[in-house]
C-alpha cells in the first residue's frame, strides 16, 4: 500500500507539472493573488490540527472535517487570483480546475469514501465514484441541514465539478444559516456569476456589496465588486474598489504591483487620471424571467442548453445580446445589456424596442433545429424590467 501511495503521488505530481506549467507563466494580465501567504496559513493550521488530535483534544471526526475544509479552501487560494481577476476567466478557470479536481476528489474521498477502494484489486475511483461521494456528502447534509461548513464544502465541490447551479443551491443553504459571513457571500456571488454566464451583474453584485458592508476589508469581495463595475464599463468605480485593496496587501509585493496595475488601467480607461470622476451610467438593458410551460417539463433534461436572445422586432436576425444557461436553472432571471452584444454597434441600447426569445436547444447550438423548445416576449422597451418569457412551443 505504501508503494502504491508513493508511485501515485509521483505520477500525479509529474502529470500536474506538465499540465499546469504553461498556466503558471503569469501573462501581463491584471490579477490579484494571495497564494503564498494563504499557503503559509494553511500549513500552520494543519500543524495545529495535528497537534490537537495528538493531544486528544480534537475528535477524529472533527479532525477529518476540519482538514477537509482547509484543503477545500486551499483549492481557491492556490488558483491564481481568488476569482479576483479583471475580465478574463479562462486561465484562472483552467488553473483552478487543474489543481482543484484531484484535491477535491481526494478530500471528499477521505471524508465519505471507503479507503479499501484504494487497494489494487478493487481499482481506483472513477468519475462516477467521485459523483457518488459528493452525493453522499449531500445526503449527510440533508440529515444535518444546519451544518454551515458542510454546505460551504458542498458548494465548493460542485463548483470544481462545473455544476454551478448545484453549487449555487448549496451556497444559498449556507448563506441562509450564516447571512453575515462576508467570505461566504463573496464565494456565493462568484459561483452565481458563473451560473449566469460569467456575469456579476444583478444579484451577484448585490451579494458582494453586502459582503463589503459586513467586512470592508474582504479582498475577494472588493475584487469582485471592482470586476462587476469593470464589466459594465464603470471604470471609475472599478478603480475605487481595487484601490481599497492596496492597503490590505504588503507594500511592494507582487499582489500590490498587480492591484496597482489594475487601478491604473481602470483610471486610464475612464480618462480620470488620478481623480475619481464618476463614469457615465451604464444602460440597464432588458431584464426579466424565462419560465418553462409545465406541459413541456417531461421533454426537458437538466443539462439541456438554454439560450436567451435579445433582437430588434424588425431588422437583421443577428441577436443584439445572448445569454447561455442550463435548463436546470429555469426559471431563469436574465439581464441582456450592451456588455453581451454580438457585434459592434448592434446593441440593446441602439434599439427602442426589443423582443426577448428563449430557446432550449437540444443540439446545444444557438441555431434553431427541429425539436427545440422556445418562446418569445412581445416587443418591449430597451430598458424594460420584469419581462416574462414562457417557453411553450416546439420548433418544427
Amino acid at each position: 500500500m505504501i508503494a502504491f501511495w508513493v508511485i501515485g503521488a509521483l505520477l500525479g505530481t509529474g502529470a500536474l507539472y506538465y499540465v499546469l506549467r504553461p498556466l503558471l507563466r503569469v501573462p501581463k494580465d491584471p490579477r490579484v493573488s494571495r497564494r503564498e501567504s494563504n499557503i503559509g496559513i494553511y500549513r500552520d493550521q494543519m500543524r495545529e490540527l495535528d497537534a490537537d488530535r495528538a493531544a486528544g483534544t480534537l475528535a477524529q471526526a472533527d479532525y477529518e472535517r476540519a482538514k477537509l475544509e482547509l484543503e477545500a479552501r486551499l483549492l481557491e487560494d492556490v488558483a491564481v487570483a481568488d476569482t479576483s481577476t479583471v475580465p478574463s476567466h479562462g486561465r484562472r478557470a483552467a488553473l483552478m480546475i487543474g489543481i482543484a479536481v484531484p484535491l477535491a476528489a481526494l478530500g471528499i474521498y477521505f471524508s465519505t469514501g471507503n479507503l479499501r477502494g484504494l487497494e489494487p484489486h478493487l481499482g481506483a475511483p472513477d468519475a462516477a465514484q467521485v459523483e457518488a461521494m459528493v452525493a453522499r456528502l449531500a445526503a449527510k447534509l440533508r440529515e444535518n441541514p444546519d451544518d454551515v461548513e458542510g454546505w460551504k464544502l458542498l458548494g465548493r465541490s460542485y463548483a470544481v465539478m462545473g455544476r454551478y447551479a448545484d453549487s449555487v443551491n448549496a451556497y444559498a443553504k449556507a448563506a441562509e444559516r450564516a447571512p453575515r459571513d462576508a467570505q461566504l457571500l463573496a464565494d456565493f456571488a462568484d459561483v452565481l456569476a458563473m451560473a449566469r454566464g460569467q456575469s456579476l451583474q444583478g444579484e451577484p453584485e448585490k451579494l458582494v456589496e453586502r459582503a463589503v458592508q459586513i467586512d470592508p476589508k474582504n479582498l475577494k469581495a472588493l475584487a469582485l465588486l471592482g470586476t462587476a463595475a469593470y464589466e459594465r464599463k464603470d471604470y471609475a468605480r472599478a478603480a475605487e474598489m481595487w484601490g481599497r485593496m492596496l492597503p490590505l496587501v504588503p507594500e511592494g509585493s507582487e499582489d500590490a504591483r498587480m492591484i496597482g496595475e489594475n487601478v491604473e488601467e481602470a483610471r486610464k480607461l475612464a480618462s480620470i487620471g488620478g481623480s475619481a470622476k464618476p463614469a457615465a451610467k451604464a444602460h440597464p438593458g432588458v431584464r426579466g424571467t424565462v419560465r418553462l410551460d409545465a406541459k413541456l417539463k417531461n421533454d426537458v433534461k437538466p443539462d439541456d442548453v438554454v439560450f436567451v436572445f435579445a433582437r430588434a422586432p424588425q431588422g437583421p436576425p443577428l441577436p443584439l445580446a445572448v445569454l447561455k444557461a442550463r435548463a436546470a436553472d429555469l426559471p431563469l432571471r436574465f439581464a441582456l445589456d450592451d456588455s453581451l452584444a454580438m457585434a459592434q454597434g448592434m446593441t440593446v441600447s441602439s434599439q427602442s424596442k426589443i423582443v426577448v426569445t428563449a430557446r432550449i436547444a437540444k443540439s446545444g447550438k444557438p441555431q434553431a433545429t427541429a425539436g427545440d423548445l422556445q418562446g418569445a416576449s412581445k416587443p418591449v422597451a430597451n430598458d424594460a424590467a420584469g419581462v416574462e418569457v414562457l417557453i411553450d412551443s416546439v420548433v418544427r
